[in-house]
């Protein structure tokens, strides 16, 4: 193919992908609302906080579901959720929510230098009742993604929920890559880029 006809080819196929898109936003917008409970979790001074008070006045609220420390993936996705924080919080409060103790957590984020709300679930329910935890012989293992909430009436319910993995997208350095002429080539997230 020549390269107009691969140009205009990538172009419908982007138009393709936009309205695929837009069905599936439009059917998540149509799920019934989930009840959830007012779930405890920590702040980074082991201070426990409730699920309700993190809407910061408002109705809407994203959860992003962090694997922890020991994930080097959901690490790069922190990084990249740091750089976007000013306009995410802008439009609904949002926090990162991982297994990790508050202690681990708060150094943690120290060294990556974030500047987001980071809570822990370590002695609550939350992450397992919602889908992003699973247990069995060997362990629990923790899956990484968001949860987007609101509240109304004191109640507050779970409106949609999406999963992270590479090449998704809410981890836009995947994207960029693919732009290079040997695309992702193997690269990996690493806790040190220098």
């Amino acid at each position: 193919m020549e390269r107009e006809a691969i140009f205009e080819r990538i172009e419908q196929l982007h138009g393709e992908m936009q309205a695929k898109r837009q069905e599936i936003n439009n059917l998540r917008r149509q799920m019934p609302p989930e009840p959830v409970l007012n779930y405890i979790l920590l702040k980074q001074t082991g201070e426990p906080v409730a699920l309700e008070s993190l809407f910061d006045h408002r109705n809407e609220l994203l959860v992003i579901h962090n694997m922890g420390k020991k994930c080097v993936y959901c690490t790069l996705w922190a990084d990249v959720i740091n750089g976007m924080r000013i306009p995410l919080a802008n439009r609904a409060p949002f926090v990162v929510v991982s297994p990790d103790e508050p202690q681990v957590q708060r150094e943690f984020a120290e060294s990556r230098g974030w500047q987001f709300t980071m809570l822990s679930a370590a002695k609550s329910p939350f992450t397992k009742d919602l889908g992003f935890a699973t247990e069995n012989e060997k362990g629990i293992y923790y899956l990484p993604g968001v949860s987007a909430f609101t509240k109304q009436d004191g109640q507050i319910y779970r409106t949609s929920y999406d999963f992270f993995g590479p090449g998704d997208d809410y981890c836009s350095v995947w994207h960029f890559f693919e732009l290079l002429p040997n695309g992702v080539n193997k690269w990996q997230p690493k806790y040190n880029y220098l």
